[in-house]
């Protein structure tokens, strides 16, 4: 037992460390088992949300305001909540995304080649991303105000359109020819994208990922290294947002967040695994539907 726990000390530090604070976070708030016995489902919901944002590019929050909406949470607090879940999961997904480019690099040099535009990808679209959000926050209250009163229509019209999207994309997936570099054109709809994408993600939580990764699988590039992008796209887009939530809304769940965050960084560490094990078209299949689903019921809640 000794020898495999300091294997595993040895192996993966962090996650030792992540632990051990969680640990700790969870054993010293007021009436700690009671707040276990009430909230520890949470953690599978983080889980579930991770694996689904992290293995397709879209946001946890696919999963996590269709849930709290059926909790009957009020709809500042799904969205402070979701974007507080997603900066845990979002970047756990991020790094092991970036960990696994640098193993292609010295592994598989032909598939790291389909990989160059990654950051290029990112130096469009993370500003213009960040922009869109803090436009909405700070300079559309009202409109974002609005969007979230009727978060569940919005949130499922956006659904059925990026369901509808990603089923239209499917078709692509088999395509032998990979596009390896961006053309001017794609610097301004990548821009285009991100900037609405963000303002889209202040209001639903959900948009910029999803948009940025459809766009480049219609588009031909690297199916995995476009999912990567559009991860690590939104781990910076829900940075920039968690400003906000944490001083002018004040309306993260903290009790919610202390569970579903930490399902979301092991759903973000599990997540590339699942990208890479199974067959991407019904991966595809799977999430489209699971979204399609999610958004007719967002219409009619």
């Amino acid at each position: 037992m000794y020898n495999i726990t300091r294997g595993a000390v040895k192996s993966h530090p962090f996650r030792i460390i992540l632990l051990i604070t969680w640990l700790t976070l969870v054993f010293s708030v007021p009436d700690s088992f009671q707040v276990i016995s009430d909230y520890f489902a949470f953690l599978f919901i983080g889980i579930t949300g991770a694996i689904f944002a992290n293995s397709t590019g879209a946001g946890g929050g696919v999963v996590f305001v269709p849930f709290f909406n059926q909790l009957k949470i009020d709809n500042s607090a799904i969205i402070a909540t979701s974007f507080a879940i997603q900066c845990c999961g979002m970047t756990a997904g991020a790094i092991t995304w970036h960990k696994y480019r640098l193993q292609l690099k010295t592994e598989n040099g032909k598939e790291h080649s389909q990989w160059q535009f990654l950051n290029r990808g990112l130096a469009i679209t993370v500003p213009c991303s960040i922009f869109g959000i803090l436009v909405a926050q700070f300079l559309l209250g009202s409109y974002t105000e609005q969007a979230q009163t009727s978060l569940h229509l919005g949130f499922g019209i956006f659904s059925i359109l990026l369901a509808i999207a990603i089923y239209a994309s499917i078709p692509l997936l088999s395509r032998t020819k990979v596009t390896l570099s961006f053309v001017k054109t794609d610097f301004v709809i990548l821009s285009a994208l991100a900037f609405f994408g963000g303002i889209i993600t202040a209001w639903l939580s959900v948009g910029v990922g999803e948009l940025v990764a459809v766009y480049l699988i219609l588009r031909g590039f690297n199916i995995a290294c476009s999912i990567a992008l559009a991860v690590i796209l939104s781990a910076f887009s829900v940075w920039s947002a968690i400003y906000y939530h944490l001083t002018v809304s004040h309306a993260i769940y903290w009790e919610v967040l202390l569970f579903a965050g930490a399902g979301a960084i092991v759903g973000g560490i599990i997540a590339k695994r699942v990208v890479l094990y199974f067959p991407v078209v019904k991966l595809k299949v799977f999430f489209a539907t699971w979204v399609l689903i999610m958004g007719i019921a967002g219409l009619f809640t």
